[in-house]
């Protein structure tokens, strides 16, 4: 077995483990995530009625319904889910279906743009897990970004690469340009510097650990999947700075999934 193998194994366990973490911070926070009506709307029932729920999401029971031609008013957001005032007092969440069917006060039919698509659009800290090829050995990466504005992103990511001959641990700090960040599918590009090491199995005769600096491009796209649920693919050229008159190129692809927040 070689002596890198280990290693790898723990870094995949530990991938699963952060990606699960992830996830369950996700559904933590979600109950949470309110958004606060910029102000109070009024709409004008037209279905037969409208029903409330006593919380946000089809488990919570209808406890009270507003009739046809009645007046309600937005007050919170939560996903697909509104907080609802009716005009005797009742206080309850409704469904967006629901209230796409409404009217505004100016008699015109109400329009919601995809609030779950708003949360992606919107997103500051990104975390993610992605597997695949860097110079024809299996990888595996792990990253977090933060967008410093819609276009701008500063991203941090350690991997390993399982060698047959040697393992190979490597950082990076890119810089994402987001050109298309207002879309669900989402190419981009980056430039960034790192570092790598080469740690070639004991056994070797005259076994050399390589340690240089690095630079790297990248090309990639992001599609927003459902809810927080990010997939990613990626290609990125690495060079890296031997000595003065040495150069190691690489390549790798990988592809995986993010979480934002």
């Amino acid at each position: 077995m070689p002596a890198t193998a280990i290693p790898f194994r723990r870094l995949f366990g530990r991938a699963l483990l952060l990606c699960a973490f992830v996830l369950a911070c996700g559904a933590a926070f979600a109950p949470v995530a309110w958004a606060q009506a910029t102000a109070a709307e009024r709409l004008q029932v037209t279905d037969p009625y409208l029903e409330l729920h006593t919380g946000p999401g089809r488990g919570y029971p209808v406890f009270h319904v507003v009739e046809r031609l009645q007046w309600v008013e937005i007050e919170l957001r939560h996903t697909d889910w509104y907080r609802v005032r009716a005009a005797d007092g009742k206080v309850g969440w409704v469904e967006r279906t629901q209230l796409e069917t409404t009217l505004t006060q100016a008699g015109e039919r109400k329009s919601f743009r995809d609030v779950l698509l708003d949360d992606y659009l919107r997103r500051k800290v990104e975390l993610g897990a992605e597997w695949g090829h860097f110079s024809s050995n299996p990888a595996l990466k792990l990253q977090a970004s933060y967008n410093i504005t819609e276009i701008l992103a500063l991203e941090a990511a350690v991997g390993q690469v399982q060698g047959i001959y040697s393992g190979t641990n490597f950082w990076q700090v890119d810089l994402l340009a987001q050109p298309w960040a207002d879309r669900r599918f989402e190419p981009f590009f980056g430039i960034g510097v790192g570092k790598i090491d080469n740690i070639p199995n004991a056994s070797l005769v005259s076994a050399v650990t390589t340690n240089a600096n690095m630079a790297n491009a990248m090309l990639g796209a992001r599609y927003h999947v459902s809810q927080r649920l990010i997939l990613r693919l990626d290609w990125t050229a690495y060079t890296a700075f031997i000595d003065s008159h040495q150069t190691n190129q690489y390549r790798a692809v990988m592809a995986g999934l993010s979480f934002f927040f």
